[in-house]
């Protein structure tokens, strides 16, 4: 780790890894001083898309090629939330790709090489011809890894639903939260998950945090925020639908 300290960004070529050092700003932060969950969702999203540019799929080239690739399903597991001024290394690598997800594994470091986040994720390839997901073994933009490794943290699977969910917030899509891609941008879905939450984020600390995004909101739609709680495994569950088709889901379990 030492012959990189004057490096941002660098692969690893005998991992796979990429690898990017900077500091947490008071930006990202929530009230707490701590890193934020949208902020935890964007800056893993955004070195994964990093990582693709860099292996030569970047947004421009995959549309190009008649491709979208779109992340599904994430999970972490948060030791220590990092916090205002922390100096950090993201670390991600892709692993063997499941028959119609690509997988990718997450370490969020501490400048001493503590693991401070776990996680993992899932992306859909889009063919945007069909509008249908690609099988992976059909995506031939690159060589697939056959790495795979354990992860300290939840499975990224289906979250299962209750029936017992009550409606706590409610939401209009806005101009700020859409993306390029013409819809709400992921990370903005953590943001929602903290206001609809209120002051509960306050009290305690996360533990594991689970998303599923289902459908994309768009613009001017209302999203509405159902949510339970099961005291037995301090999870709290919450769904967030439009009046057409459910967003996402996500589980939060406190410490």
């Amino acid at each position: 780790m030492e012959n990189n300290l004057n490096y941002k960004q660098w692969h690893d070529k005998e991992t796979g890894s990429f690898h990017v050092r900077t500091n947490v700003y008071f930006s990202q932060c929530d009230k707490n001083k701590q890193l934020s969950l949208n902020e935890l969702l964007r800056i893993t999203s955004d070195i994964a898309v990093e990582d693709y540019r860099q292996q030569g799929m970047s947004r421009e080239v995959l549309l190009q090629n008649g491709y979208a690739i779109l992340v599904s399903r994430c999970s972490f597991r948060i030791h220590s939330m990092p916090r205002e001024n922390d100096r950090i290394e993201i670390v991600t690598r892709e692993e063997r790709p499941e028959p119609l997800q690509l997988m990718r594994a997450y370490e969020i470091l501490d400048e001493n090489g503590t693991s401070l986040v776990s996680g993992s994720s899932s992306w859909l390839v889009v063919d945007l011809s069909t509008r249908r997901i690609l099988p992976t073994k059909k995506f031939t933009m690159r060589n697939p890894t056959e790495f795979t490794g354990e992860h300290d943290c939840l499975p990224v699977s289906k979250i299962i639903v209750p029936e017992n969910i009550e409606q706590i917030d409610e939401r209009k899509i806005r101009r700020s939260d859409i993306d390029a891609n013409g819809h709400t941008n992921n990370s903005r879905y953590g943001a929602f998950i903290s206001d609809a939450l209120g002051d509960i984020l306050d009290k305690t600390q996360i533990s594991d945090f689970r998303i599923n995004y289902s459908k994309e909101a768009m613009l001017g739609e209302k999203l509405n925020i159902y949510s339970s709680y099961d005291e037995a495994s301090k999870k709290i569950l919450l769904v967030g639908k439009t009046d057409s088709a459910t967003s996402f889901e996500s589980e939060i379990f406190l410490k």
